[in-house]
């Protein structure tokens, strides 16, 4: 019998330990009975629709990276894996761009920029996949200038399934109009793994005039200056580091707005654990022949009264070969300075709208420098936000966060399965500590914002790590989390999808 992408490949296939294997996070391990490699939305419907009628346990996957067990989880019998879908192109009907579920943030970007010249401001990793990545938002290099990819949603086709057991294919828009018009603003910051499985989004800019496609979207730069300069922990005291790190928050709270140069610049500042980690400043500027002054000036804010040298490196480059391998040293290891392709991990996130407090920045300190020195593999990092992210009303997408003026991350890495308790103990322990004044998570406030939902951690779920009374619904979607549960009765109304973090209807 032939192979078709739709033939169910069990663990007989030998094509079925190569998909297992595809998952950024190898902590997790799930074996279903079968995995199914649909290329069309038909497919998805009569893949979906055997899967309920079998009352079997149906996940969706696009590019695995995933960073708690939802797909890689036992209970899942099976797995839908949209990989194979990875078309791209201009739809003149909906005078926008359809992008197929599957593909990845890199192909997205070589076949936009080169057959039109466009982008969208999505994620960072080239090897991310499109489908369960624009559903949380997809906040990236290019956010600040351009907003969240979401901002530029126009509309989504998902396959859902009814009280029936039916599956059925309903494109929605963000038209305010159309039926399916919840749908659609379901899908801008959402979450995956809750309403339904996607199978193409279309992309078209809302100030987009005309039909020609070269407009429609945001233009890709015509050159990008990266940057990189790194303190030596050697040399940086904790006086100089908060210094750096109460520098970097008041940079993005300084520069929150849109429409300046320095919206066009974009930075990442990790800090990973002495003595082999080292504090390092990453980034990127797109502002044309101001771009070194921009970076220039984000340095030396950065910089300021730290009392230690530092690295400077520059570099000139095309949109295209940025895009395709961003920060090399970055993103070819996992957190702790684990190899990617061998990572165990936890990370945990959260949404600053002020700087750290003095407070926060001791705990972090103590953390990093000091505390459970066996435990090598811990860092922390931040992105600055802001910008034309923060134009757009908290209500009119389901990415909430919009007077955030940084995201953060807090994260753990090892090798050795016996090193994974001491290891979560850390990062559990330093997030609890950090936001120790609102019950050990960051509650939306006055300084804190809640959480990124492509980031997922299971712990804000668990009263043991999250004791504020704050639900992880209200820590992720803050006040649109009501409307997101309107939309999951109307449209899973078996709860077909759901997961640790999955919104309850």
């Amino acid at each position: 019998m032939p192979h078709t992408p739709t033939t169910k490949i069990t663990p007989e296939d030998p094509r079925y330990p190569e998909l297992i294997g595809k998952r950024f996070n190898k902590r997790f391990t799930g074996k279903p009975d079968y995995i199914r490699l649909p290329g069309s939305t038909a497919e998805v419907i009569e893949a979906l629709e055997e899967a309920v009628r079998d009352g079997l346990r149906v996940v969706a996957r696009s590019g695995g990276h995933c960073l708690e067990g939802f797909v890689s989880d036992p209970a899942v019998r099976a797995i839908i894996d949209t990989s194979l879908m990875t078309g791209l192109r201009h739809d003149p009907q909906m005078n926008a761009f359809a992008l197929e579920a599957g593909l990845t943030l890199g192909e997205t970007y070589r076949k936009l920029f080169l057959g039109w010249g466009v982008t969208i401001p999505a994620g960072e990793s080239p090897d991310v996949g499109l489908g369960g990545h624009v559903l949380g938002g997809a906040f990236g290099f290019l956010c600040r200038e351009h907003g969240l990819a979401v901002d530029h949603l126009y509309a989504v086709e998902v396959v859902t399934v009814d009280a029936a057991g039916r599956a059925w294919s309903i494109i929605a828009t963000r038209e305010p109009s159309d039926p399916n018009h919840d749908l659609w603003w379901a899908h801008t910051g959402g979450g995956g793994g809750n309403f339904g499985i996607v199978t193409c989004y279309w992309f078209r800019s809302p100030e987009a005039d005309g039909t020609d496609p070269a407009w429609l979207l945001p233009r890709a730069p015509r050159e990008v200056v990266t940057f990189k300069a790194e303190w030596d922990w050697g040399q940086v005291d904790e006086k100089g580091f908060a210094a750096l790190v109460r520098n970097y928050g008041g940079w993005c709270e300084s520069n929150r707005g849109a429409g300046s140069d320095s919206a066009k610049l974009f930075s990442i500042f990790s800090m990973t654990r002495p003595p082999h980690g080292k504090l390092t400043l990453r980034g990127l500027v797109t502002a044309g022949a101001e771009s070194e002054r921009a970076l220039d000036e984000h340095l030396a804010a950065v910089a300021s009264g730290v009392g230690a040298s530092h690295t400077r490196e520059v570099k000139r480059m095309s949109w295209l070969g940025f895009a395709l391998n961003p920060f090399p040293d970055l993103f070819a290891i996992g957190p702790g300075g684990v190899t990617a392709s061998q990572a165990l991990f936890k990370i945990k996130d959260a949404f600053f709208r002020k700087p750290h407090t003095d407070r926060q920045i001791a705990v972090m300190y103590d953390y990093l420098a000091r505390r459970n020195p066996e435990v090598a593999g811990g860092g922390v990092g931040f992105a600055t936000y802001g910008g034309m992210v923060n134009t757009v009303a908290p209500g009119a997408t389901a990415s909430a966060q919009r007077e955030a003026i940084m995201t953060t991350s807090y994260s753990v890495g090892w090798m050795n399965p016996d090193d994974e308790a001491r290891s979560l103990a850390w990062v559990r322990e330093l997030y609890r500590d950090l936001f120790a004044d609102s019950g050990g998570v960051p509650v939306p406030g006055d300084v804190a914002d809640g959480a990124l939902i492509n980031h997922p951690d299971v712990d804000l779920a668990d009263p043991a790590w999250n004791r504020s009374g704050v639900g992880f619904g209200a820590l992720y979607y803050k006040s649109n989390y009501a409307r997101l549960q309107e939309v999951k009765r109307r449209w899973d109304p078996r709860n077909v999808f759901h997961h640790a973090l999955s919104i309850r209807g």
